[in-house]
This record gives structure tokens, C-alpha cells and sequence, in this order.
């Protein structure tokens, strides 16, 4: 069998276009989930402690040299180390909802296969020639 058949038959899998899909999906829900983070709950979390973005929160741990811009984004275009905290925050935000998220996702998939009634499957007919091979045993037993 060529590489390229065994390629072929492995891309068509089931399971292989499922992990596509889902990886696909997973990605554009990653962008939606940033966005809930970033404009909806960050500017929220700002506002009651009072310093509205997170990702400009760092600490220096180097010399800065003169003229370079007091961002995050300048600094690190200098060169200058940073430890930058706040950046730490916001993903680690964004991981929480989107594991929070995804638990629920998984609480309600569980809770609905439970809600499908099992159907018993039929016992198997039994081959006739076992059925043809008991009746002569029990004749014979008589």
C-alpha cells in the first residue's frame, strides 16, 4: 500500500475530520473568548480597581535607554526586560473562562447522555445448526 494511500485513508477518518473541525472551531472560540476577556470583562475589572488595561502592567528589570517609549510594547522593542504582569492576568483570565466554559460544555453533554434511555440490545439468535445439535441431545437423553 503507497504512502499516499494510507495518507488518503487516514484523512478520511472519522476521528481525523472531527479533530479538524473541533480545532477549527476551538480557534474561533479562542478569538471570541479574548474578545469577552479583553472588552467586556477586563474594562469591567478595571474599573472597580481602577486601573482600566492590564496589559500594559510590568515591572522593569533592566536600564532603559533614553528616548525609549514607557510601554510594554517599547520597552520590549528596546530590549529591555520586563517583567510583565499584567499580560500574565489577562491570559490567566482568559484561561479561566474558557475553562470554565468548556466544563459547562462537557456538565451538559454528560447530563444528556445520561437523559438517553440505554436500549438493550436483542440477544442473539441462536445458529440453527446449535439449536439442531440440542434437540438430538435431548432426544437422546430420553
Amino acid at each position: 500500500m503507497g504512502m499516499m494511500q494510507e495518507f488518503k485513508e487516514f484523512a478520511v477518518k472519522g476521528n481525523a475530520v472531527d479533530l479538524a473541525v473541533g480545532v477549527i472551531i476551538g480557534g474561533a472560540f479562542g478569538k471570541i473568548v479574548d474578545s469577552v476577556v479583553a472588552d467586556l470583562f477586563m474594562p469591567l475589572v478595571g474599573a472597580v480597581i481602577g486601573k482600566v488595561d492590564f496589559s500594559n502592567l510590568f515591572v522593569v528589570l533592566g536600564s532603559v535607554p533614553a528616548g525609549t517609549e514607557a510601554t510594554l510594547a517599547g520597552l520590549r522593542k528596546a530590549g529591555v526586560p520586563v517583567f510583565a504582569y499584567g499580560n500574565f492576568i489577562t491570559i490567566a483570565v482568559n484561561f479561566a473562562i474558557l475553562a470554565f466554559i468548556v466544563f459547562m460544555m462537557v456538565k451538559q453533554l454528560n447530563r444528556m447522555k445520561k437523559e438517553e434511555p440505554a436500549v438493550e440490545a436483542a440477544p442473539a439468535a441462536t445458529p440453527e445448526d446449535v439449536v439442531l445439535l440440542r434437540e438430538i441431545r435431548d432426544s437422546l437423553r430420553k
